[in-house]
């Protein structure tokens, strides 16, 4: 309760966008954020997108000028479901290369790349990796100046599946996980 006794009112924020819902227009995900509004606060969702609240807000606008907004909404609406469908092509098409290299004769470390465009922190992955496999885990820059996790040990199999898990449980177990091997030149000796 404030000082003069009126008690604070609740705020929600959209569960996509983090938005309140009255801003989600302006957030760029409009169709999700409805649909999450619609399922977590259908009160909410009635004021705000029912036939009765668009009417009213749209009824100080001439007909022209309604028509406009519309064929705005329209526009917007078809650049946000593009713009959906050419993110999850590229998560598709990407792939997670976990690459075991050879050190020295006896040891071997695995560097993983390409987790980042599925939205996956790589040094909270890298932490994971460390107290999973009791090994050292760091992330640094590949040559393309990428996120890798370098993993000390043998422990490529491990990875393999514990990555393929990760990506399934985020619904894309469409995602290829490559394994390639990387032996060091042997230097000539002459």
């Amino acid at each position: 309760m404030a000082e003069d006794g009126r008690s604070a009112l609740p705020i929600i924020y959209c569960g996509v966008c983090t938005f309140p819902p009255e801003y989600c227009e302006f957030g760029g995900t409009l169709q999700k954020c409805k649909t999450w509004l619609n399922v977590e606060h259908p009160d909410l969702y009635d004021k705000l997108y029912s036939e009765d609240a668009l009417a009213k807000a749209t009824e100080g606008l001439s007909l022209e000028k309604q028509e406009k907004v519309e064929r705005e909404i329209q526009k917007l609406q078809a650049k946000e479901a593009n713009r959906a469908e050419k993110e999850l092509k590229k998560k598709l098409s990407s792939k997670v290369v976990v690459k075991r290299v050879e050190r020295s004769k006896r040891k071997h470390v695995i560097a993983v790349s390409g987790v980042e465009v599925f939205g996956i922190d790589p040094k909270k992955l890298a932490k994971t990796f460390a107290s999973k496999f009791a090994t050292g885990a760091s992330v640094t820059k590949n040559l393309e100046g990428k996120d890798e996790i370098v993993i000390q040990g043998d422990v490529g199999d491990e990875v393999e599946e514990y990555v393929s898990d990760l990506l399934e449980e985020k619904g894309l177990d469409g995602v290829k996980v490559e394994r390639t091997e990387d032996k060091p030149k042997k230097k000539s000796q002459g």
